[in-house]
């Protein structure tokens, strides 16, 4: 069983919101985060089938598509899917070999590839499907936040966010420290209320999801038109209506 880092108030907590209300499935954080993991720290990540209809293969961010509500008030909901990077991850303390575990410093959950023996207790254990299989190098991969991009110093500190969040047309992806109640994703957290996926399971995961607005329709309703005198059925008032449009 492997051990988890102490959690202290105010610790530096690395995550992502994802507001629902404006992703729009357009699958580029999914796209961008494989090009850029394919040839980065957890490279490569292979592909079964790419081309077919039932495309397969090693993806960190995957984003899935619902229908909610009836009538008016349906609407379809984009729902992007990856490690929540948990204060308390079921991956890591049943990992055997200590290769699942997550950082102190800034509490991202990783895989040590050197030491995974592909067991897939962590994709068991996980509830929220975050772990997979690499076939061909026989051992656990997920997303690590672009650990060799956040901190990657020789490119330009704009652009040191994680690959999704940096593509992202509709910037419905926000990347911080969850762990620090005045930094600009927790206010937003705060301001939108944000909230945990699952709660219920109680593995606290670090990363939110804001969620859609409640909206109603604001447009005009169509002015019907004035009655004619046909539509009038009083004999007296047609006639006055007459004399009146005289």
């Amino acid at each position: 069983m492997t051990c988890l880092p102490e959690i202290k108030p105010g610790q530096k907590q690395l995550g992502l919101v994802i507001d629902l209300d404006t992703c729009v499935g357009c699958q580029a954080c999914a796209t961008n985060c494989k090009e850029w993991n394919t040839s980065g720290h957890s490279a490569p990540l292979p592909d079964i089938h790419p081309y077919s209809a039932g495309a397969e293969g090693v993806w960190f961010n995957r984003v899935h598509s619902f229908e909610a509500g009836e009538g008016e008030q349906g609407r379809t909901v984009h729902f992007p899917r990856s490690c929540l990077h948990c204060e308390t991850p079921a991956c890591v303390t049943v990992c055997p070999t200590g290769a699942s575990y997550k950082r102190a410093e800034d509490g991202i959950v990783l895989v040590n590839a050197d030491i995974c023996i592909g067991c897939q207790l962590c994709a068991w254990a996980c509830p929220y499907g975050a772990r997979e299989l690499d076939a061909d190098a026989g051992v656990m991969k997920k997303c690590t936040l672009c650990i060799d991009r956040i901190y990657n110093e020789t490119i330009p500190e704009a652009q040191r966010q994680p690959a999704c969040v940096l593509t992202c047309p509709t910037s419905a992806r926000h990347f911080g420290d969850l762990g620090d109640p005045e930094s600009e994703v927790s206010k937003l957290v705060a301001a939108r209320g944000g909230y945990d996926l699952m709660p219920e399971m109680g593995y606290k995961p670090v990363n939110k999801y804001l969620p859609p607005r409640n909206r109603t329709s604001t447009a005009a309703k169509p002015v019907e038109d004035a009655p004619t005198p046909m539509d009038i059925q009083n004999p007296l008032l047609r006639w006055v209506d007459r004399v009146l449009s005289r």
